[in-house]
């Protein structure tokens, strides 16, 4: 099964474009979202890919980023969408703006998108909350380890508790989880040394 690509972009159209990997061109069907967040023709591209095999076909989805991805993934898990009309809800709102309009159960927002009804915009608001939930608890969990491993390892050079919370905290307002365990603790040393 094919993930990702990575290659010269050859052709390029609002629902597809075919890549020049090593001298084969892969071609590969792709949201309105994802066009324009490619470059130019001769221009490197990569793709996170959804591999779709039926009886008849073997037809390659790209999408700019794993989220947009994840989202049309989850799209399709729903009966009666498949591959094309997932493309088509993200060709009509970005993956962010879906995922607000699913957790605030908009189905007015959802319904806007061209060849989504009521009845469809509701199945999607109602089967993707629960996913999208799911989705979200995993990630305060990871987070809350992270957060518990930066907390143990200043507990372990000496200092309290209580300040070393709060400074973590701090440090994880100011830079976020993205930036990494080594960076957060680097930076909470930092502010220890002001305390």
């Amino acid at each position: 099964m094919i993930a990702y690509l990575k290659g010269i972009l050859i052709q390029k159209a609002p629902a597809q474009i075919i890549l020049d990997i090593g001298g084969v061109g892969y071609s590969a069907l792709i949201p309105l979202s994802t066009y324009l967040k490619l470059g130019s023709i001769n221009e490197t591209a990569e793709l996170f890919i959804y591999t779709h095999l039926t009886d008849s076909s073997l037809s390659l989805y790209g999408f700019s980023t794993e989220d947009e991805k994840d989202i049309f993934l989850k799209l399709i898990s729903i009966t009666g969408i498949g591959p094309k009309l997932g493309l088509n809800i993200l060709s009509g709102i970005e993956a962010s703006d879906l995922e607000d309009a699913i957790r605030e159960s908009d189905v007015a927002r959802i319904s806007l998108i061209p060849g989504i009804g009521k009845k469809t915009a509701l199945r999607i608001a109602l089967e993707l909350q629960e996913k999208l939930d799911k989705k979200e608890k995993l990630l305060a969990v990871k987070g809350s380890q992270e957060k518990e491993d930066l907390i143990s390892a200043l507990m372990n050079l000496g200092f309290r508790r209580k300040e070393v919370e709060r400074i973590v905290d701090e440090t994880i307002n100011t830079f976020s989880l993205e930036a990494g365990f080594e960076e957060l603790l680097r930076e909470s040393l930092k502010k220890m040394a002001r305390v």
